[in-house]
């Protein structure tokens, strides 16, 4: 349902709002790349100072700009169960083929609260449900035992993964699955995720390189080792280079420099540091995507 390249694509702004135009480009661009899914208001989308009027506004202008052509998987998680629960509503009202749902952050509830927490969320809507555990952003990690119990319920159908540890996704898959949909949250890990069973990823590369992210994807669908390998370690640099600072500043300066959208953070970002923005621009230019 949602496998291969997925790109967590950032949301433009222009003079501090919805930028509609670069949106809609950057989903052509993704499209046109080989990218099979669309997932807006997630981390690197700056959901957590999106408006609820925003995150109605980005998931829309996604549905009608994918028209069915590759799955909208929305972000619509929040720290508040009931919260998530509307803005879950809402993306279902608006046409997404699926919810993005991460650990509630700050709260750091117990294995049992977020059981209590996946469970009611599913029972309140109708939309396939990823799961997405990332302790770096939450405070909280999920553990295999937890996501065994999520996964029993219908229309819990994934987790993206980014946890970091190779073992504690190798016992998920173990746990769960072949039906149950993996999908890695670490770009520099999507090799060795694809390799235990994982399959696709919500990547934050594909944001600037959608073709070498997608074609990863299939070569390890395939079965080719080899060249899957060789992309590995083809996109190591511009993976390390987009996580030199927090997450989306540095690939929203990418695709700035690109010349795709405006350099426009919401605050509490902030630009990247100079010497950082020097170094990003010779990584893009080692990948052409600046001259």
């Amino acid at each position: 349902m949602f496998e291969g390249s997925m790109v967590a694509i950032v949301t433009p702004f222009k003079n501090g709002r919805v930028d509609e135009k670069a949106l809609r480009a950057l989903i052509e661009f993704q499209i046109a790349g080989g990218t099979g899914g669309i997932v807006p208001c997630g981390t690197t989308g700056e959901s957590a100072t999106l408006s609820h009027a925003e995150h109605d506004e980005v998931i829309g202008i996604a549905v009608d700009a994918c028209k069915g052509r590759v799955k909208v998987l929305a972000g619509t998680g929040s720290n508040s169960t009931w919260e998530a629960v509307e803005l879950t509503q809402s993306a279902e009202k608006a046409g997404a083929d699926g919810a993005l749902l991460i650990t509630p952050y700050y709260n750091k509830p117990s294995q049992d609260g977020l059981c209590r927490h996946f469970s009611t969320l599913a029972g309140e809507t109708g939309l396939p449900i990823i799961l997405y555990n990332v302790p770096s952003r939450t405070s909280v990690n999920m553990l295999p035992p937890t996501v065994e119990r999520l996964a029993k319920i219908n229309n819990i159908v994934g987790i993206k993964e980014a946890s970091g540890s190779l073992q504690q996704i190798t016992d998920i898959i173990a746990r769960c699955g072949k039906d149950f949909e993996v999908i890695s949250g670490d770009d520099p890990l999507l090799w060795p995720i694809l390799a235990i069973g994982g399959k696709g990823v919500i990547s934050v590369t594909a944001n600037v390189l959608p073709d070498k992210v997608s074609e990863l994807c299939q070569a390890a669908a395939k079965g080719d080792v080899e060249r899957a390998r060789a992309l590995h370690y083809e996109l190591m640099e511009i993976n390390d280079a987009l996580f030199m600072e927090t997450n989306p500043v540095p690939v929203k300066t990418a695709l700035a420099l690109m010349g795709k959208i405006d350099d426009d953070l919401r605050s509490p970002l902030a630009p990247l540091v100079p010497e950082n923005l020097e170094k990003l621009k010779v990584i893009l230019r080692q990948y052409s995507l600046i001259s």
